[in-house]
This record gives structure tokens, sequence and C-alpha cells, in this order.
């Protein structure tokens, strides 16, 4: 059995000023009060306020006013936020809210007036601190995504003005998908002129805090290299068992379903600053350095959305995915406020014998038969034989299968899926489960009446072989090296080439992020002709990122691997 080499925690080696453990950050808070008498600590949605409120009252002699008291009442907040919430368990629409829609004016006067008479230190504490003290220095903790949502699961933290704890999790989930998170990265993104120190909370008890300088080293050395984001893993109801052992993962647990390793706007971003790990949201690289990491003509297009994501799903020793359909761009316009769709394609990392993919509506479907038979196995008066509908096709290890959204889709057990998409990560209709319940031992939520609003009925199993299956076009070959052309479909922005190799292959960015996984060899390495960044090492089934900004590099097989053929998957935005 082959030993793991792949990397769960990669970072950004960088020498700083790190400050670790709540004595010190309190040494250097209580330094900056001594200086300006007042001190903004602003929060991301998330964060665990009550533990920065108890470890900031031992400050000495020291004020503290929360931000949460100057916002709306709940019940005015609820209100506003009502249209952007809708009444779905799982789909909202994309807000136009800021923060200042959330303070209560006069309380914020009143806080700004009590403040600037005070004769004690002052701290103030939470999201919008320094809306309300702007001149004041200025602490930031920052939180992902992907730690919210554990803290939601464990029913923990307050949504933005709502106590929310209580709610179901896909509600918690939503809140922050459509509104929070949305308005705290427009906020924050106004704020990383002004930041003295970040603070890093996400493992509860154990604070670590850089400062500015610090901060923006590891922003700059990571946009002008080859990096990786911090993967992360999660059960799932059809979950296999393959991670376990590639990705070196728990083996007690039951299975994982989901590796999510390039999704910036929700995984974290290491520094390692002098040997210490620090963790940030990867998002943050993405909002500073768009240009830089996107390219000019992705951000003109995306702004600061990275569009491209990788993720696994693994169905070896597990089951079938949701059969599922993905709405088109013109729906998903009108109905949630996003500007583009979840277009994308199933690359077959590893596959069992007799792993299949369901793909597309079979020639000559009945479409109201099928809809129907859909609505009655969700009352649960039959159970839906999708073989009578949908395309079931044989699925091998390196085969690619395209889904751009409106297809009926879904990979079947035995396969360990590299899905490459475009970035929306919620916008999915399930139509059928299988008799499935969700790991809360629920059903999980169907969505007949959406998706036969976006089936594209013309995606037949003519159109499916001749279109959506394996459309490999060689494009060019060397000696000891070829590239093709493996997709995506023609309505689908993002472009992915194959090389297979066991010399150096040269690659160009062309003004594109691109995103690779390393699909064959134990180790590859990538390196700058003019020296323009260090040799970054990959390993079987990483994800990486090469910024647009890097230009020309090339990638060769290294260690174990060198002489013998590796094989890479590249996804960029085509133009």
């Amino acid at each position: 059995m082959r030993k793991s080499n792949y990397d769960k925690f990669p970072a950004t080696q960088i020498e700083g000023k790190i400050f670790q453990g709540w004595d010190e950050v309190r040494t250097v808070l209580e330094g900056m009060l001594n200086r300006s008498r007042v001190l903004a600590v602003d929060c991301y949605t998330g964060v665990y306020e009550e533990e920065l409120l108890e470890e900031l009252s031992l400050l000495p002699l020291v004020q503290i006013v929360r931000v949460c008291n100057l916002y709306k009442d709940e019940v005015e907040i609820k209100r506003m936020t009502e249209r952007f919430m809708t009444d779905d368990v799982l789909f909202g629409y994309v807000t136009n809210l800021s923060l200042d829609d959330y303070f209560d004016a006069g309380k914020l006067a009143d806080a700004q007036e009590c403040i600037s008479r005070s004769d004690m230190p002052v701290v103030v504490l939470g999201t919008g601190a320094s809306k309300v003290v702007p001149d004041a220095p200025l602490v930031y903790v920052d939180m992902a995504r992907w730690e919210i949502q554990q803290r939601f699961r464990r029913h923990e933290v307050r949504a933005l003005g709502v106590d929310n704890r209580n709610e179901a999790v896909s509600l918690q989930y939503k809140r922050g998908y459509f509104n929070d998170w949305r308005i705290c990265d427009r906020y924050k993104d106004s704020l990383f002129g002004k930041v003295d120190f970040w603070l890093d909370t996400h493992i509860a008890g154990q604070p670590k805090m850089i400062d500015r300088a610090t901060f923006f080293k590891g922003i700059e050395k990571t946009a002008a290299k080859p990096f990786r984001v911090v993967p992360f893993f999660d059960p799932a109801p059809w979950g296999g068992q393959w991670m376990k052992d590639v990705c070196d993962l728990d083996r007690s647990q039951s299975n994982y379903g989901w590796c999510f390793d390039c999704v910036p706007e929700e995984n974290s971003l290491y520094f390692e600053v002098n040997g210490v790990r620090f963790e940030l949201p990867s998002v943050d690289l993405i909002l500073l350095k768009s240009k830089e990491v996107l390219g000019e003509p992705v951000e003109a297009r995306f702004g600061k959305d990275f569009p491209i994501r990788f993720d696994f799903l693994d169905t070896i020793g597990g089951g079938n995915l949701s059969l599922q359909v993905h709405p088109t761009t013109q729906f998903i316009r009108e109905n949630f406020g996003m500007y583009y769709t979840q277009d994308e394609s199933y690359y077959l990392l590893d596959a069992e014998e007799g792993a299949v993919v369901y793909l597309g509506v079979k020639n000559g479907v009945d479409r109201e038969a099928m809809i129907e038979d859909l609505r009655r196995a969700q009352r649960g008066e039959i159970v839906f034989d999708a073989e009578k509908y949908v395309n079931k096709i044989p699925a091998k290890k390196h085969d690619h299968f395209l889904i751009p959204g409106g297809t009926v889709h879904c990979s079947g057990a035995g396969s360990m899926v590299l899905e490459i998409s475009s970035t929306p990560n919620l916008f999915t209709f399930k139509l059928w489960d299988w008799q499935r319940l969700g790991l809360d031992g629920k059903p999980r939520p169907i969505n007949v009446e959406r998706g036969k609003c976006v089936i594209n009925w013309n995606r037949n199993t003519d159109y499916v072989y001749e279109k959506l299956r394996n459309c490999v076009t060689p494009i060019a070959e060397g000696e000891g090296w070829t590239e093709e052309r493996t997709g995506l479909h023609a309505n689908e922005f993002i472009e992915t080439r194959r090389h297979r190799f066991s010399v150096p292959v040269s690659h160009q960015t062309n003004n594109s992020v691109n995103v690779f996984n390393l699909l064959e060899g134990e180790e590859a390495i990538v390196e700058s002709p003019t020296l323009a960044f260090k040799p970054f090492v990959v390993h079987y089934a990483e994800t990486f990122i090469i910024p647009a900004c890097v230009g020309e590099y090339t990638i060769r097989p290294y260690g174990k691997s060198e002489g013998k053929e590796c094989v890479t998957v590249k996804a960029y935005v085509r133009f």
C-alpha cells in the first residue's frame, strides 16, 4: 500500500511578528490603549465574541462597548433581511444591504458621544467597530467560512444582528451565504489599509496575532507564486473510503464524501510565521490581489470572485450521489441574484470496476411522465426508476464528463470524482435521493419543481455521447509529453487541458489564473524559468493554484516520480 504524501496543511512561509496566547495579545493591546485611549476590535461574523469579551475585560481599567448593542433591534433586522432570506429551506437571494443598514442611528450617536467623554480606556468590540470609532487603531478578528460552518453545526454562534443559534443548520448557512458573508466581505474589503493587527481565533483559547507588515508580507508572497489553500473534508450520506488512505484521514470516521481543496471563498490560507501557523480566510488574498491572482481579463469579468472550483466527491465504498440538475444562468440570475451558474464536470480520478455516471435524459424521454414519477417518488408513492429516464454510462479512470447547467446528472457508487466547476456552490436541485436520509437522519430537500424549470430536455443520449462524454482533442506533443483538451462544454467558460509528461513541460498563464490537480505521479515540481519564485512541490491528488501574474512556468516529475509519467489537469478561464 502506498504511503500518503498528501499535505493537509499547506502554508506560505514568512518571517515577521507573531504573538501567541492571550497574555501576549493583551500586552500588545494594552500598549495600543496607552497610546490612543480608544481601540477598535472589529470582527467577522462567526467569531466567539464571548471569548473576546472575557479576555479583553482583563485589560486594566478598560470600558468595553459592544457593537451589537448599537444595531437595530432583532425584529427590525429580520424584517430588513426577510426579502433576502425568503421562506425556502435552502435558497435565498443575494443581499444588497451594507453594514450601515444595521446600525441604529440614535444608539450609534449616543455611543460615540459617551466614548469621546470617557475618562477610561475604551475598547469597541464587534462587527462594525471601526464604523463606531473610525480614527481608532484597529485590530481585526477574521474567520474562514468553513470554521463558521462547523460552529453553525454546533449551534454556537449568532448571525449578524440575529440570534439564530437554535435554527436548522441549513437556515444558518443560508443567512450567511446570501446575506451576512456578503456584507462582511464588502466591509472587510474597505478595512485592509486600516488594520494594525490581525487576530486569528480559529482555535478557541489559542489566539495568534500578526502585525500589518507581516500580514501583507504573507499576502504579497502568496500572490506571486504557486500556492494551495487549506483543504477541508466532510462526510456525506453517500460518502466513500478512498480519501481516508490517499489523504491520510481519520480511519475511525464512517466516511468522507467531500474534499474542498479550491474554494477560496470558504477555504482557509495558512501563513507559517517564524514556524508558527497563522490561519486566515483565503478570500482575503482574492479581495486584495484579484488582478494579480485572477488576471486582469478574469477580474474584469468576475470582479473579486474566484471563478474556478475544484473538489472531490468520493463514492468508492459509498453510494450514488443524488440525481440532480443545476440551474441555467437566466434562472439563477432571476431567482437568486447570482450572475453566473454552477456549470461543472466530473473528471474520474479513480474508479472501481462497474462504476457509472448518470448523465442526460434518454432519447425520446416522456418529460411529463418523468416529472410526474419524480413527484410521486418525492411523496413516497414509488421508487423512481432512474434508468428508465436517465443515461447510465460506464465510467473508468481518466474519463471526463461535461455537465453544463440544465443537464440531469450524478456520479454512481465506486467513483472518485474530481469535480471541476464554476464557483457557485449551493445551487443543486436534487431530483431523487435513492430513498436515503441525510446525516441528520432526515430526508434531504428535493427540488423537483425547480428542477423541471431548468432541465434541458435536448441533453439526450445522442447529445451526451457526442458532446459531453470524453470530448478529448489532441493539442500538442513533444518527446516525453502530450497535451490534450478535455473540455469543458462550449457553454461553459472554463477550459481544461490534460498533460501527460515524463519531462519538464512549459506552461503560460495567459492572463488567467490556472488551477491544477496532480492526477498521476507521487510528486511534481513547479518552477520559474526566471527564478521568480521558489520551486513548489506538489503531491498526488493535490490541487494547486498558479496566479495569473506568474506568467511562464514549468512542471516536471519530481522525487519518486522522476523518470516516470505524471498526469495533470489544468483549468483556466477561456476568452
